[in-house]
């Protein structure tokens, strides 16, 4: 955890009200994971607003940057905007709990609140599925779709005769 101290929210110490806190995210923050990126180069900032009452904290962690991703079509790398806005609200309890995603409970003896793990899951949560270049045009799309399977209609298959031994068996279980 310590490598992650940079992230700490340190509330102790503060007034009651509103406090604004900015972090910059690179490659290096998220090399801290130990997990492999589906982009590179990274430029985030990070807005923390942190609203502390005397029994809970309020954060407000606005996330807007850019990372660049490979095409899934092309295999061209393109810059894609990360945004994204959560709202997590921080208890004081006998033991940490962040079994609810919007309620995280940390002991009351704990000065300052970390904000990585927040944050590097709403970057992580932000990168689409399907990795698609703005630039993809209908040319590639026609490259692509000649090297696509075709649909193979399916030939209806008909039912094999029964065997007239069955087809007797079923008579006499009709009859009764």
């Amino acid at each position: 955890m310590d490598k992650l101290r940079n992230y700490d929210v340190s509330f102790s110490g503060l007034k009651n009200g509103k406090h604004k806190f900015k972090f910059e995210i690179d490659q290096s923050f998220f090399q801290l994971f130990d997990t492999e990126q589906e982009f590179t180069n990274p430029k985030i900032a990070v807005d923390v607003l942190l609203d502390k009452h005397t029994t809970f904290l309020e954060f407000e962690i606005k996330i807007d940057g850019i990372v660049e991703l490979v095409c899934d079509i092309t295999n061209d790398e393109f810059n894609h905007p990360i945004e994204n806005e959560i709202s997590v609200l921080v208890k004081f309890g006998e033991e940490y709990d962040d079994s609810d995603e919007n309620v995280i409970t940390i002991l009351s003896t704990d000065h300052a609140f970390n904000v990585a793990q927040l944050i590097y899951e709403n970057v992580m949560l932000s990168i689409p599925m399907k990795k698609v270049s703005p630039n993809v045009s209908d040319e590639d799309l026609a490259i692509l779709d000649q090297f696509s399977p075709k649909n193979i209609e399916e030939t209806e298959e008909k039912e094999p005769e029964s065997d007239p031994r069955w087809e007797a068996l079923k008579k006499l279980k009709d009859k009764n």
